[in-house]
């Protein structure tokens, strides 16, 4: 399988794909979509839109995985997320692809084991998984882990299927 992670946001997209082959995970790529704070946030949420669209097509996963809907500070953070959220599920859900939104606490647990770990955790685990030299971009090892939680719960989901 291979899982694409976004971690939208409206000045800065990250993005992550893994193959995942039962539990063996293998790095395909990773990068952080930079949009110009100072542009207006349409023209931002096009420009989120058409990287993402440029490295879905490069990528071609079977299963696109979104950050869902946390608490924000403030309802203005969270309507600019929503909306960056929003160009994220159409970017892939419009060529096809199969859209789901995992929590962050699921991220957290799939990942380090803890649904409560601190990013600075989850950010060493994508790097040990993966077999990464370093650490990536703060926003890309956050789409790094969507797509490793993500492929943790489709195999999780396709276990107990074939078990009914």
């Amino acid at each position: 399988m291979i899982a694409f992670g976004i971690d939208p946001g409206s000045r800065r997209t990250g993005w992550g794909v893994v193959r995942a082959e039962g539990s063996r995970m293998e790095y395909l790529g990773s990068g952080v979509i930079r949009a110009d704070e100072k542009t207006p946030l349409h023209s931002r949420l096009v420009e989120i839109y058409r990287g993402l669209e440029e490295m879905l097509a490069e990528h071609t996963p079977d299963t696109v995985f979104v950050e869902s809907v946390f608490h924000s500070k403030s309802a203005k953070s969270a309507l600019v997320l929503g909306q960056a959220r929003g160009v994220a599920m159409l970017a892939a859900a419009r060529p096809g692809y199969e859209v789901v939104e995992i929590t962050p606490a699921e991220v957290k647990k799939a990942v380090t084991g803890s649904g409560r770990a601190e990013k600075s955790q989850v950010q060493e685990m994508v790097k040990v998984l993966l077999g990464l030299k370093t650490r990536a971009p703060s926003d890309a090892s956050d789409a790094l882990a969507l797509a490793i939680a993500g492929s943790a719960v489709m195999r999780w989901k396709r276990a107990t299927e074939a078990a009914r």
